[in-house]
């Protein structure tokens, strides 16, 4: 069955206008990204690729409704992430 985030993923890959910072966090938790909270933005890493810069972002949270690029980026982070762990799951056998 898929989780939360993986659904929200699949709605954000047909439709990428419409969503809040918060519906990004609940996409990068779901995926085992840390949020780090600063005063105007909130800074996004995953904790297994912390040397991967293409896996990082900053989310805005003076915003009513995010920009559509925000969408399209979260899409290839969560995309990259997907291979990089696979690729790590290969060379694990």
């Amino acid at each position: 069955m898929p989780s939360k985030a993986e659904k929200l993923l699949k709605r954000m890959r047909v439709s990428k206008s419409g969503w809040k910072s918060k519906d990004l966090v609940t996409l990068y938790l779901g995926f085992g990204f840390i949020i780090s909270h600063g005063s105007n933005h909130d800074t996004v890493k995953h904790p297994d690729f912390l040397d991967v810069l293409a896996l990082r972002d900053t989310l805005p949270r003076h915003v009513e409704e995010l920009a559509k690029g925000y969408i399209n980026d979260a899409i290839k982070r969560i995309e990259l992430l997907q291979k990089l762990q696979e690729e790590r799951g290969k060379e694990d056998e």
